[in-house]
Parts: C-alpha cells; structure tokens; sequence
C-alpha cells in the first residue's frame, strides 16, 4: 500500500501454507463465509461467519482472533459458536475467541460463529467527500478482526466468500467474482462474491457504496472494472483506465495474474491506496489526481507482491513494499525511458538517508512485535526497492527477471521470507548471493564513502582512493566516470586504492553516473 498524504505524489488452487506459520500453530484456516448484514440506521453489523478449519496439532481448545465490544461501546459480541449445529464452549477475551473442542491433528472441522457490534476498526463505515454513507473493508495489517472472526496474520491463508445483505441503493464489490445478486424485502439487496484462490485476512474485503462501474474492458481474459463515487464517474473512468495496460506489463513482466478480475475502487481507505486481491481500494481523492498512474503500478504490482506471494511475518515487508516501490519504477522506465528510472532511485535514495537519521534498523526488522504500521518506512519501501535494483544491475537484466520470475512462480497463492527469495535468486543466477542479502537487508545503514583522487602526470595515472567510513565495509561494484570513460572498481576492503590510465587529467569524476548503488558520496580532488 501507499501511506496517505495530503496530496498524493508517488504494501483457485488450497494453498499449502502450514510450513508458513509460526511452529506454535495449532489450526490452519481452508475456508471463510463471512455472511454479513448492514443497515443505514447505525453502525452495528451482524455477522455470521462460517470457518473451516484443519487442525495441524492434537487440540482440545483452539482461538480465533476477534475484538470484543468494550466500554465505549465499539467492538464484536459473540452469541454462538456450533460445529453442524452443535453447540460449541467458547468464552471471549479482548481480542480473542477461545473454542474449547476437541480434535485430532489432521482432522478438518468447521464451526459457525455468530456475532454483533459496531466495528471498532478494520470496516470504515462513514460518509465520502459527497456525504454519501459508506462502508470499507481496511485490514491492513492485522486490523481485519475488528470485524471478521479469522486468525489475522500473514501467514495462514484461505479462500474467502462474503454474502452481503444490505439497503438495496448499494452496490457491493468484494474479492473474486460475484456469484449472486436478488433483491429481498425491506429494500435490501443479497450480493454474493466468491474468491477462490487464498488469500491473507490483510487484503480480504467489502466495499459498499453508491458506485458508478465501469467495464473498463478485458487484459488476457481478465475483466478490469472501475468503482467510482457517481459524483467522480467521467474523470474516475478516464482515469483509472490506466490499469489495463499496467496489468498487461506485469502479466508479462513477472508471470500470470493470480485472482479472477481486477477492481479499482475509489474508497475511504486510510491508505493513499490498498492492494486488497482483485479489489483494489484508492483514497478518494485519487479521482483527478496526477499521481494516479504510479499510485495504481504500485498497487496492481501488489497483486504479485504481498497478495499471492506473501511475506511470512511482516518483519518480511520489503518483499511487499519494496517489490511494489520497484515495480512501479521499471513499469514507468519502459514507459517513459531510464532518465525517469533514475530520478525516481535518486529521490529513493534521499528518503532512506533521511529515515536513517530517525530510526536506524535493518530492513527486516524483527524488533517490531505489534504496532506494525511502524514498517511503513522509507526501509520497507524506497530502500527495499533499492535492494532490488542493485540486484538488477549485479545480475543483469535476463538473469534477474528469470530469478523474479521462479521466485513469483514457487510461492504464488503461498508465503515466503528473504532467505526464500535469496535462494531463487542463487538458482537463477549461479552466484552465492549471502553476503549481498546480509549488507544490503540485515544490516542497517549503507556505505558511506569518502573519495579522493589526484592525477600523476609522469605516470599518467589517476589514483583512486576509496575509503568506508561505516563500521562494517559493504562489498559492492562502484562504477565512476573519469573523463568520459566509464571505469568500475570492487570494493570489498575499508580502504581501496586504485589506479587508472588517463593521457591528461579528467577535469572531474562522477560517482555512480547511472544511479547504480545505494551509498553516500563525499568526493575530494586531492589535485
């Protein structure tokens, strides 16, 4: 997704995720039916929620998570809990349903919880820029049980039903495709939307508004649609076109789309944009706005990144974030050329050293345990993206993309961590890539250099001298343009001394000419 800014300029196949989750797992979700009805009298919803489940350890009790209504009225108040309609113990904490049963590992049950309240988080339900009420699903990233019954964590993944039932003048868009649609008595309406292929709980959702839809038209056999506040529908439409020719680069960037249709949604997201599958949700005030472009690439790039293929635990972000910065930056240098590539990595790059000013960590980083809206950082996003990049250029373009593309195809619809993409890289590749991943991803800060040259005219050679001033030397291929040839060193010491032919001496040498290496530059002509 893409934090929100005042204006916007810029995280059906059952997958097999128990390796994915944590080894204290005592359940791995198969299957949610969340039923759920709302109203325009307040903002209580009723829930009925159906999961399945298999259990991957003997239990006699299991939790899903949940948020109980407490004292200022807001949360989720169970009712039942029955398996087959069976009446099931249970009791109730602040975040946590406790189901005290009985099963055997291996076994597969599912249980119907019902449950009421008025959402504490998770489903924003308020009025657009309009005045028109609204209802929109915002998980991220562990914010889906305010609403949802579900085990709310990265790692367990499931296919998903939403049954909606709510005053007939909405329309309701959700993941996957929509399977039933009547009209029932009262002025209510049942739309029914079925997502087949697994999901997290983070991008699973309901949008419910008075939508002007557009078909925006078909990428490969993939309907593309635009929801838009009616007030919005010509400059909504017009401007979210863009997403058919983004989809269609990236389908045949990185590998086949994994979801059964692609809605970009004008919500009330809290985010400047929300990569929920096949139903991306956009601030409101995207309409018109002229970062749309870039906004959507980064969010469609999540389609890959962070939807099918997901990070274990959001210490892995990066492989979210830092996917989607750098996808949305190749998808606009082959559309407008490398100059805008490299501007993009220079502006990147200046935000990773501010950030570095005020909280200096690795990009996984494994010291955040709840407040993950933290990892929203210039790490997770511009230094991820960085990391990418340098990759790219280490490995060259064939090479690299090969490896993107064996790393999309092992873990679509499942979960992954750095080491897992590490290793694809390896295979793809043939080199060992530990040391490049442990600077660049498990070590906090970058290179900072001091270089200085001078010119022998006896010898006519420039002298180079590079020295590191950081702790730890990084290894890494510095590129300079003495005059106007390119030359490249290996640097791999705390101080490299090298020496280059020149007839006459450069007037000047350029440090990382192409936008090639993350690191800080002080240059110095000892003349």
């Amino acid at each position: 997704m893409i934090k929100q800014i005042t204006i916007f300029l810029l995280g059906s196949v059952l997958c097999l995720s128990v390796k994915a989750q944590s080894p204290d797992a005592v359940i791995n979700v198969q299957h949610y039916s969340f039923d759920l009805k709302l109203n325009d009298q307040n903002n209580q919803i009723k829930g009925r929620a159906e999961i399945s489940i298999r259990f991957l350890k003997d239990a006699r009790s299991f939790k899903i998570d949940l948020v109980k209504k407490n004292e200022s009225g807001k949360g989720m108040l169970v009712s039942a809990v029955t398996e087959k309609g069976i009446p099931v113990q249970f009791s109730q904490d602040n975040d946590d349903i406790h189901i005290n049963t009985t099963a055997k590992a291996g076994s597969e049950h599912t249980y119907t919880i019902r449950y009421q309240g008025i959402p504490a988080d998770g489903l924003i339900i308020s009025t657009n820029k309009f005045g028109h009420r609204t209802f929109f699903g915002d998980n991220w990233p562990n914010r889906a049980h305010n609403w949802l019954p579900c085990v709310d964590e990265p790692a367990d993944k499931a296919t998903v039903d939403f049954i909606v039932t709510a005053p007939d003048h909405y329309q309701v868009v959700a993941n996957g495709l929509k399977t039933e649609e009547k009209e029932l008595p009262g002025n209510l309406r049942l739309t029914h939307w079925k997502e087949s292929t697994v999901l997290p709980t983070k991008v699973m959702v309901i949008g419910v508004a008075d939508f002007a839809i557009d078909h925006t038209g078909d990428v490969k056999g993939i309907p593309v649609y635009t929801y838009v506040f009616p007030d919005n529908k010509e400059v909504g439409f017009n401007g979210y076109a863009v997403a058919k020719e983004i989809l269609a680069y990236y389908m045949d960037k990185i590998g086949p789309y994994a979801y059964e249709k692609l809605a970009n949604v004008q919500s009330k997201t809290i985010f400047g944009g929300m990569e929920n599958a096949s139903c991306i949700f956009y601030f409101e005030n995207s309409v018109g706005d002229k970062g749309i472009e870039e906004l959507m690439a980064h969010e469609i790039a999540h389609q890959w990144f962070g939807d099918a293929a997901s990070e274990k635990n959001f210490a892995h972000l990066w492989l979210s974030e830092g996917f989607a910065t750098y996808m949305t930056n190749v998808y606009l240098e082959q559309k407008y050329g490398e100059a805008v590539l490299n501007d993009r990595q220079a502006k990147d790059r200046e935000q990773v050293f501010q950030f570095e000013k005020e909280r200096m960590t690795p990009v996984v980083d494994t010291s955040v345990k709840k407040n993950y809206m933290v990892m929203l950082n210039a790490n997770s996003y511009q230094k991820g993206g960085w990391v990418l990049h340098m990759l790219r250029r280490k490995l060259g373009d064939e090479v690299f993309w090969k490896g993107i593309r064996a790393y999309y195809a092992k873990y679509e619809n499942s979960n992954a961590n750095t080491d897992d993409l590490r290793v694809e890289m390896e295979k793809a590749s043939g080199q060992n890539l530990e040391q490049f991943f442990k600077q660049w991803l498990f070590t906090p800060g970058h290179p900072q250099l001091n270089i200085s040259w001078s010119y022998d005219a006896e010898k006519k050679v420039v002298n180079i001298q590079v020295e590191q001033k950081q702790d730890m030397p990084y290894v890494f291929t510095l590129e300079c343009m003495i005059g106007n040839k390119l030359e490249r060193f290996d640097i791999n010491n705390k101080t490299t001394v090298v020496s280059v032919a020149a007839d006459v001496k450069p007037s000047s040498i350029t440090v990382d000419p192409n936008m090639n290496l993350l690191a800080g530059f002080e240059v110095v002509d000892k003349k």
